[in-house]
């Protein structure tokens, strides 16, 4: 059994770096938001009331994807506590889908364990499209590397930036969104019993954010 959450761990945790890293840098925004939970659990680290105030907005636009991320601070993702969203069809929110609620569900490679990669709605295929969510507790948890996903919820896009980091319309810069979604840790699900596979002390996680990007610098460096 140990064994088994060690192994889920790395996957999770790899898939999570993967999900951070897909892209090779980003350009900030100035904005606004907000990220809490009346009471936010995260195993050995965290069982209380929770607000990041983030004060760091960041788009990462790749063909007809983005990555935003909302960090409190612009430190290095490792070192900080953020959320971040990944949008996967960046048009067709911008054309049918603004100020829809949109539902989130676990990025694909992310599986509570028991549940195979591509059986996260419940057997079936995930609604499309898709907004996936994590919340990274990496200052606050930094000893033990805690990551809580999207596992259901919704994320409503009022603006969403068009993608194009050359974007001169200043109206298409801008991503203005509410989320409210239930996280938690896949490593958490049990791996056998009626349960088997149900995350377990999901918590309720809600705030928005607004802001323009900005082209500019990379907002931390690369190797």
């Amino acid at each position: 059994m140990r064994f088994g959450r060690f192994a889920a761990a790395w996957v999770v945790l790899g898939a999570f770096y993967a999900f951070l890293g897909a892209m090779p840098a980003c350009s900030l925004g100035e904005g606004e938001g907000e990220v809490s939970s009346d009471f936010l659990y995260a195993v050995s680290c965290w069982k209380d009331r929770y607000d990041m105030g983030p004060d760091f907005f960041a788009a990462e636009p790749f063909r007809n994807t983005m990555q935003i991320r909302v960090q409190h601070g612009s430190d290095l993702k490792e070192v900080s506590d953020g959320l971040v969203i990944l949008v996967n069809d960046v048009s067709s929110i911008r054309e049918n889908h603004r100020g829809q609620a949109i539902p989130v569900s676990l990025p694909p490679g992310v599986a509570p364990p028991g549940v195979p990669v591509g059986e996260q709605c419940g057997g079936e295929a995930c609604p499309d499209p898709t907004v996936h969510v994590a919340l990274y507790l990496l200052a606050s948890c930094h000893n033990q590397n805690t990551v809580l996903y999207g596992l259901s919820g919704t994320v409503t896009f009022d603006e969403l930036f068009s993608g194009d980091e050359n974007e001169r319309t200043g109206s298409d810069k801008l991503t203005d969104a509410t989320f409210d979604v239930m996280v938690g840790d896949p490593r958490d699900a049990p791996l056998t019993g009626e349960d088997a596979g149900i995350v377990p002390n999901q918590s309720h996680l809600q705030g928005r954010f607004r802001f323009f990007f900005e082209r500019g610098q990379p907002a931390q460096p690369f190797p």
